[in-house]
């Protein structure tokens, strides 16, 4: 009885002493490095929309293809991601501010003005900023992942009212085991070694080292964000550290907009090219799980890592003793799919949401053989390719489809790793930071993946590649589909001839083949016969 009653009472305590995510960011301004990227600018949306009194988001950005950040900013917050904002609470877009600098610049390229306005102000620190190509060079991957974290946490160090660093790395840094536990691995190396290395070495010579560097991980990307991770270990002493690991990252779910997606990173460009009809095979085990989380998942996780992480119950008293805190975003322990039935659930979507402008019927296989599979690429893929090319030159167009589909079957390889074998991410941490939230917070910050619907996420998905990649607006869906129609008849026919012109040469070959298929034709005739007198 006396038990029940302390329990009763401690939880009445933790009631009272409970504050919510929105309240943590009241007044607070947060610095967000990779604002401009995919995940970055669900984040952003997300902490306006959400967190309503939070002070300032300061961006880091820098000018791109002659814009100035100015101009930057504007295009960001009108796409279409932030279209809700923009009508219910305009206003608080000008909560946005843009900080110029550059992650691959010493001190990040920010001015010392803007650094004392950053150490005087912020108590949150995002740092997704990373460069996410898989075939990246070895000195810009760890310039940017590496050199320019380093300079980050050197920052952080200097900000007087730091409560949380949220450091986004990817659940494939430790690629090299079969099981990822929520914890930070040594490295193959140490950071300092590459990152000296790379500093000195020539250009080719880091090329030709590369391979025997990254060792068993399949590219650059994988390799340098694990040793980031360790070089937050060393260098973060006394910060308030946590660690966000997504697996493959899609279009959002539900928040703000279902489907949205902005790039062709990951099975996105496949997909597209897919439902387009000119990509039809790909090396993939499809009875492997397919570990796909969507963004808006990741981003809620995120701010409630930041949320936990300033949490002053859940850090040390003897701040010499921080450890960092790691979030396996994954889904394959609580949602699972496998790549067969994504793939199956995206061809069916893309049958009944159609692209406009087809080349040909959607239709495909993954293959486990990659002779097969090569065959079949070559068959479907590059043969083809070369075909349509010779007849737009002679129509005097551009020929584009030879380009097109080596930068596909680039992809396709990147991806060729991840989609022939199978990790399990152990997402403990993840589970009890979802249980520690009120049932307000879980809500409004919702990152429980065993809640996802998959094939009504991938439909949506699908929608969002035509809306936002491809700009097809949804009053050309009945136009779309008549067109895919179209298609079917073809590819049927199509198929048909094949079987018809395989046939007709192996019985031009042998003696039982025609002997069959005479065979075949008086049957058939005998019950065409016999029909009419039933």
């Amino acid at each position: 009885m006396a038990a029940e009653t302390n329990m009763a009472a401690n939880a009445s305590d933790h009631l009272a002493q409970y504050s919510s995510v929105r309240e943590f960011f009241h007044n607070r301004s947060v610095f967000v490095t990779g604002g401009t990227g995919f995940m970055g600018k669900v984040l952003v949306e997300k902490l306006l929309r959400s967190c309503p009194g939070i002070k300032n988001i300061y961006l880091l950005m820098r000018p791109k293809r002659g814009q100035n950040i100015s101009l930057r900013l504007d295009e960001l917050i009108n796409a279409p991601l932030f279209d809700k904002l923009r009508k219910e609470r305009h206003s608080d877009l000008s909560k946005i501010v843009p900080i110029l600098g550059d992650i691959t610049e010493p001190e990040l390229g920010i001015s010392v003005q803007d650094q004392i306005l950053l150490e005087k102000t912020v108590s949150v620190v995002f740092h997704s900023a990373a460069t996410v190509k898989f075939d990246e060079a070895l000195k810009l991957s760890v310039t940017i992942n590496m050199l320019g974290t380093k300079r980050l946490i050197e920052l952080c160090h200097k900000m007087a009212n730091l409560e949380a660093l949220i450091h986004v790395s990817t659940a494939y840094c430790n690629c090299d085991r079969d099981e990822v536990n929520e914890e930070i691995y040594p490295p193959p190396y140490e950071p300092e070694q590459i990152i000296q290395c790379v500093q000195w070495m020539d250009e080719s010579l880091i090329q030709v080292i590369t391979p025997k560097l990254i060792g068993n991980r399949p590219n650059t990307y994988t390799f340098t964000k694990a040793l980031a991770e360790d070089m937050l270990l060393k260098e973060a002493h006394d910060l308030p550290v946590a660690i966000v690991r997504p697996s493959i990252v899609l279009s959002s779910m539900k928040e703000p907009i279902s489907g949205w997606v902005d790039n062709w990173n990951g099975p996105t460009g496949i997909i597209a090219a897919a439902g387009k009809g000119f990509f039809r095979t790909m090396l993939c085990h499809e009875d492997k799980v397919a570990d796909l989380v969507p963004v808006d998942v990741v981003i809620n996780l995120m701010i409630c890592a930041a949320w936990r992480t300033a949490d002053p119950r859940s850090s040390p008293t003897d701040k010499r003793s921080r450890s960092i805190t790691v979030y396996n975003c994954c889904t394959g322990q609580q949602k699972p799919i496998t790549w067969k039935n994504f793939v199956n659930h995206s061809f069916s979507a893309m049958r009944k949401h159609p692209l406009g402008d087809l080349m040909w019927y959607p239709d495909g296989s993954c293959r486990s053989n990659w002779v097969i599979n090569n065959i079949s690429a070559f068959a479907f893929h590059v043969l083809p390719a070369h075909i349509i090319d010779i007849v737009s030159r002679i129509a005097g167009k551009k020929p584009i489809m030879v380009r097109m589909q080596s930068k596909l079957d680039k992809a396709a390889k990147c991806l060729e790793y991840f989609s022939t074998r199978q990790w399990r991410f152990l997402d403990n941490n993840v589970q009890a930071l979802n249980l520690s939230l009120s049932v307000a917070d879980r809500k409004e910050f919702p990152f429980d993946v065993s809640r996802i619907d998959w094939p009504q996420y991938i439909e949506s998905y699908v929608l969002g590649i035509r809306h936002f990649i491809f700009k097809e607006h949804p009053s050309s869906l009945p136009e779309a589909r008549k067109q895919l129609n179209k298609m079917l008849l073809l590819h049927r026919g199509s198929q048909l001839l094949l079987v018809i012109l395989a046939w007709r040469l192996l019985m031009s070959r042998s003696a039982f083949a025609r002997k069959l298929w005479y065979h075949f034709l008086d049957f058939v005739l005998r019950i065409a016969r016999v029909i009419p007198h039933i």
